[in-house]
């Protein structure tokens, strides 16, 4: 309950803050009158705007997602080991090519999120990764942040690291042939969430999505809010629409053009630990809820990340989602969701990567049905299924 208390200080103090340095003139002041009669408007995103805005559209395109293979080398090789495969770049090199040689795979796919590594890789035939999602109309992008680490005065919290050098590497990754980033900051509802994490949070995917527009590269903007937890959706609900409240906030504050930006929320559930489920409708329902209350519709794509939900639920979700119009484009940005079934067909083996490729493909189609309300569970295995929530997950 103090964590919940701090954060509506915080709210306050940010208002009267607003109004006591920048607005707060004695009225009928000459200032007042210079400020009403001359106002400076800020140059937002420069020479790369019209830019911004098109590889935006292009991402978010009817039928289409994003593949998020974006996982650190640690987190990969956790991955690999499921299958008995070693932590080698061999290995990494082998699976992500998989993943970016699927024939067809444009037809679901609309950008892919890379790691470091991946950016700068080739086939084993000497092909540049990058090229091969170019050649399937796929935008290429990167993980730009530095993850998350303990965040001093807070409640057992994180922040985001990675701000430092952002620009230099922006420059060089547009180079490579990124048009796009992710940065990934997360909000913990067990540890309150604190006012500070939630600010620090905000502001650090502020920076990031100004400093990523000024080299070129449309930003998706993810404030995760973790599954972890015994509460009601309804209680999700107030913390992500007080989050994005937020980040919408201080992305006003440092000049984001909305129109060149992307959208990667966790949706509305109760906690992974919660005693009564919620079904595709229903989440359905408080998502689009709190993305209506807090999301201008300049922004052209919302790409959810699944957060550890089984491959059929972060599907059917989606599709109860895109029953009906929406402001944006309502879509998805998965990894384990789109990835599990494939890891698993493929068990490292070079005579079933084709078959680990069609498995890939089968995801993507549900997901680009889902994006078009048009998905039926009908038919899903019993692996797809399965949830993948992991308790106090990191990557």
């Amino acid at each position: 309950m103090a964590a919940c208390a701090s954060f509506v200080k915080l709210n306050a103090s940010s208002s009267n803050w607003i109004g006591q340095q920048s607005f707060a003139q004695p009225r009928g002041s000459s200032s007042s009158r210079l400020t009403r009669s001359r106002v400076a408007l800020p140059i937002r995103a420069g020479a790369y705007t019209d830019e911004l805005v098109k590889t935006a559209k292009t991402i978010a395109s009817p039928g289409r997602g994003i593949l998020a293979i974006d996982e650190s080398n640690a987190t990969c090789g956790k991955r690999l080991a499921s299958i008995g495969l070693d932590n080698t770049e061999v290995n990494r090199q082998a699976y992500r090519q998989l993943l970016l040689t699927t024939p067809g795979l444009g037809e679901y796919i609309s950008g892919s999120i890379l790691f470091e590594e991946t950016l700068y890789q080739s086939t084993t035939d000497g092909k540049k990764f990058v090229d091969c999602l170019k050649d399937e109309n796929i935008v290429p992008g990167i993980k730009v942040d530095k993850g998350l680490v303990p965040l001093p005065g807070s409640n057992n919290e994180s922040w985001c690291q990675g701000l430092d050098g952002l620009a230099s590497r922006s420059a060089e990754y547009y180079k490579q042939g990124a048009r796009f980033a992710k940065w990934r900051t997360v909000v913990s509802i067990p540890c309150g969430p604190s006012a500070l994490a939630v600010k620090e949070a905000a502001w650090g995917l502020a920076r990031y999505a100004a400093i990523s527009q000024d080299n070129g590269l449309v930003p998706i903007v993810e404030p995760e809010i973790l599954l972890d937890g015994d509460h009601p959706i309804e209680r999700t609900l107030e913390v992500a629409e007080k989050v994005w409240s937020e980040v919408f906030f201080y992305l006003a504050q440092n000049n984001v053009v909305f129109e060149g930006i992307l959208l990667k929320p966790s949706m509305v559930t109760p906690g992974a630990e919660h005693k009564n489920k919620a079904d595709p409708e229903t989440i359905a329902k408080y998502t689009l809820t709190m993305l209506k209350r807090r999301v201008p519709p300049a922004v052209p794509g919302i790409m959810f990340l699944s957060g550890g939900q089984s491959e059929a639920e972060a599907t059917l979700n989606l599709n109860a989602m895109n029953q009906s119009p929406n402001p944006w484009h309502v879509s998805f940005s998965y990894a384990r969701a789109l990835q599990n079934s494939v890891l698993k067909t493929w068990q490292g083996r070079p005579e079933n990567v084709t078959a680990a490729q069609t498995s890939l493909l089968i995801r993507a189609k549900a997901n680009s049905l889902a994006q078009l309300g048009r998905y039926s569970a009908e038919g899903e295995s019993e692996e797809a299924k399965k949830g993948m929530f992991v308790k106090g997950y990191t990557y």
